[in-house]
Parts: C-alpha cells; structure tokens; sequence
C-alpha cells in the first residue's frame, strides 16, 4: 500500500480535540488511518503569530521538524526558542505546550506515533493546564546543551562529507563529534538521523535524506511505514508499480512490504525528510529485489 498527496495551505484547520485549549492552532494530516497507514501520523501544524498550545500529554510519541518561523516549545518544564531546520522529540507522557511570541507564523512538520484516536474512542491528549501557562520568552535552542538533549538542530554542512570528515574544534557551536553526529554515505545517498533512539524515541524516528544529482536506489521494501516530506529539487517515486515526480511540499508513503524506489535524474540534488513507525528492527529491515532476483538466478 502507498500514497502520494500535496500539501495545500488551504488544507490547515484547527483540530476538534484542541478546542478551547489552542488559539491559533491548525493542523492538516497528510498520511494517516484515511489513507491505509497503521502505524503513521504525518502531519503539518501551524501556530499563528501569539497563538498559543496549553500545557498538555499524549500517549503517543511526536517527533517535530520546524519549516518555517519560530515558537516557544516547552517540554517538561524546559522552555526553548526553536526555528527552521531545528525540531524536538516529545514522549509519552511528557507535558509539553507551544507559544509564538512572534510576529510570522510559525509551521512544522510532525511524525505521530501510534495514530492519534479518533474522536469517538477514548481520548489519547490530556490537558493539564490552561493557556495562559505557556512562557511567552525563552532562551534559544543550544544543542550542546544537555537540558535540550530532547531536541536537535539540522544545517546543510552535515550532508557534506568534505566537511563532516574534517576535525571538529571542541567548542564548535554543533553537537559533539561522536556517533550523534554521524553521515551515512552511500551510493550518491547521504541520511541523516535527527531525532531517533538517542533523543528517546522508541516508536519512530524521523531523518533527513540528500540524493546527489543522478541516482537510483533500487526497489526494495521494508518491515515499518515510511513517509517522505519533500524539500527541495524533485525525485521520481514509484510505488507499487505506479510512477510519482515528488516536488516540494509532496508528501509519499509506503506501507509495510509496498516495493518502491527512487530515481533522480533531475541533473539536481534533492532532499526529503523521511520517517519511519514503528523502529526499524536490527536486521532485515531493508529486502531488495535485486538480490533475490539474484538467488533465483543461480
């Protein structure tokens, strides 16, 4: 099973089960229950400029990836200023609450894990307190920070190799060289990981994805859902058979054991921000056509 949609601002509403603890939410879910997806909830939220979130717990896990604009995010009693290109893991359990003190909306991107209930089962979000609560001034996001070690902050530099092999001064203004810092190079592919395991998660995991100008992963489908926000450039996706050109602000999905693949020939680099419900697990996560073709050749 897959899906492909657009993203359409016009498709931002406020959420039924926000009413009277949000002024200025609206939220769009691009794939989800309505389009076959199990375990996926990938959606778009937008908080208008002094809109603000109430204090609140899911028993679900968000992971949360910021486009555009700035807001206050509050996790657990810890308040930072996030922006473009930075984002936050938020447990189950955790109380967390939103407020943009600026004067431009502020939109992002978020990865909900399980789906949200609907309306008519029994409620997954518990307000725990009022709106006037959420912090109308915070500190900035420091990633070195270890208070903030629930959130993380993305640049271009990390695709780079030539710059990701180069010797990090200790007090560069970035996370650590270690592990969490790592590229994943191969076959003209770069993969990030933004928010995973090391920021808490243990039902998803959110990354960013960089394809060099031509290249081609070969059909192969995997044990979790994936879903792919795009960026930037453009890529061909082909699902089950049926051929996509993904653009920014395109949303795909494949479903458990959909073959899909990507082609870039664009002569352009191309970039998404992939995820993935439920983790992946140590082995066997990946099964490629190309290799089986091969056994049943011998």
């Amino acid at each position: 099973m897959h899906h492909a949609t657009t993203f359409r601002p016009g498709d931002l509403a406020p959420r039924p089960r926000f009413d009277g603890h949000a002024d200025g939410y609206r939220h769009v879910a691009h794939i989800s229950r309505d389009v076959g997806a199990i375990h996926t909830d990938l959606g778009t939220g937008e908080l208008a400029p002094g809109g603000t979130i109430a204090p609140h717990v899911h028993s679900y896990e968000e992971l949360v990836y910021v486009l555009s604009g700035h807001a206050v995010l509050t996790v657990d009693g810890e308040a930072r200023v996030i922006g473009p290109d930075e984002g936050a893991f938020v447990a189950v359990g955790s109380t967390h609450a939103w407020h943009n003190p600026g004067d431009a909306p502020c939109r992002w991107i978020e990865l909900v894990t399980p789906q949200p209930r609907p309306l008519t089962m029994p409620t997954d979000t518990f307000f725990v307190g009022e709106l006037s609560e959420t912090p109308t001034a915070a500190p900035p996001l420091d990633v070195r920070d270890p208070r903030t070690r629930n959130m993380t902050r993305w640049s271009r530099a990390q695709m780079d190799l030539d710059v990701v092999r180069q010797t990090a001064p200790v007090d560069a203004p970035d996370i650590s060289a270690s592990m969490s810092s790592a590229l994943l190079a191969y076959s003209g592919i770069a993969v990030k990981m933004l928010l995973d395991e090391r920021h808490g998660a243990c039902l998803g995991n959110m990354f960013m994805v960089d394809y060099e100008p031509v290249v081609v992963l070969h059909p192969h489908d995997h044990t979790v859902e994936e879903a792919f926000y795009m960026l930037e450039g453009e890529v061909e996706y082909i699902a089950d058979g049926e051929r996509y050109t993904l653009k920014p602000g395109d949303v795909a999905y494949a479903g458990v054991g959909c073959i899909h693949a990507f082609e870039n020939t664009s002569g352009q680099r191309c970039r998404w921000l992939e995820t993935r419900a439920p983790l992946p697990p140590l082995r066997h996560s990946y099964r490629y056509e190309r290799d089986w073709a091969y056994l049943r050749g011998e």
